[in-house]
């Protein structure tokens, strides 16, 4: 067990995984927080009726980046999490923390993209808390949203209802968040066009739902990547699955950086794209309704889940462009801190 907090541990990696087991489910931990979703759903006060609630954190150096800044980032990452449930979001929380001397104008600026990405993803910024800390002990701004959204009776996703069978899909190119953090951060000239792909999904998963109604799961992969977010998935529901490599999307910008930098694209954070699980029959059904939203023209199916092996428990594979199969692990450690 660690004795101190390391960046790593918010990596959503391996460390990642051990602080959560280690300290907050032995602390805390229920039923509704045991099962490892990104929103919690919880009965409304009405029969019939449920809630999906999700809180998260966002402290992005730096603060505005080609794409986005850390108030776009914030309503798209609750709104992102909240929806990931089924769930319709409805509300959000907004708390601050800000630094002493920190630009007026700079917060004004994160205010109203925050106000535009609401009214895009049709949620309302209800409530809020704002807290001032000294000078150089805050770097900036920090923002915490929670989201609250209403989920109908019928709708039940979860990444332990992957079955053998299943399609993985993808809602467009990996990896160009992270790698557009790092270029800004270290002054990295890799493309014009490169930008962040920070985006509210709730739409793009309503219409998912709408044309493949046995869809198994959402989950959007943020810190650790499309490579953690699998195994997760593929822990939760106690089975194998394999991707093809030439089906994953990247964009040659973020693929040659990552290739100069030493990094998996696999493994790099994304703030708009979502991972989902759908039932073999509705992949394509799926796929053509992701593509019909403007925040899905490059999804791409890429994988599929098989029945994993007792013997070595579940585990994520891919099938490399050469033909070979490899295994696709968590990130270890901390690739790219303060990317969200």
């Amino acid at each position: 067990m660690d004795s101190t907090v390391m960046l790593g541990h918010g990596s959503g990696g391996t460390m990642m995984k051990r602080i959560i087991d280690d300290v907050f489910f032995a602390a805390y931990a229920g039923d509704e927080l045991l099962r490892g979703d990104d929103a919690a759903v919880l009965p409304a006060p009405a029969p019939g009726e449920r809630l999906a609630f999700s809180t998260d954190s966002f402290v992005v150096t730096p603060h505005f980046f080609p794409g986005g800044d850390i108030g776009r980032l914030a309503v798209c990452g609750t709104v992102n999490d909240v929806a990931t449930s089924g769930a319709t979001p409805r509300y959000l929380s907004v708390g601050f923390v800000l630094e002493e001397g920190f630009p007026i104008d700079d917060l004004r600026r994160i205010c109203n993209s925050m106000a535009e990405c609401a009214r895009e993803a049709g949620v309302a910024l209800v409530t809020g808390d704002t807290k001032v800390v000294n000078r150089g002990h805050g770097d900036g701004v920090f923002i915490n949203t929670s989201g609250v959204g209403t989920l109908a009776p019928d709708v039940e996703l979860g990444g332990a209802r992957c079955r053998p069978g299943d399609k993985v899909l993808v809602t467009g190119t990996l990896g160009d968040h992270g790698i557009t953090i790092m270029s800004c951060r270290e002054s990295l000239s890799f493309s014009a066009d490169l930008e962040s792909d920070a985006a509210p999904l709730n739409h793009l998963i309503a219409d998912v739902l709408a044309a493949a109604p046995h869809t198994r799961c959402f989950r959007d992969p943020t810190r650790g990547g499309l490579a953690s977010t699998l195994n997760e998935l593929a822990a939760q529901s106690a089975t194998d699955i394999t991707v093809e490599e030439d089906a994953v999307p990247v964009k040659p910008a973020v693929l040659g950086a990552c290739e100069m930098l030493g990094y998996d694209p696999l493994q790099v954070a994304n703030e708009g794209k979502m991972v989902c699980v759908v039932a073999p029959d509705e992949a394509d059904a799926a796929l053509a309704a992701m593509r019909a939203n403007r925040y899905g023209a490059d999804a791409a199916i890429i994988g599929e889940v098989a029945a994993a092996q007792p013997e070595r428990g579940p585990k994520v594979f891919l099938r490399t462009a050469f033909g070979g199969t490899r295994i696709l692990d968590m990130l270890v450690g901390e690739q790219l801190p303060r990317i969200c």
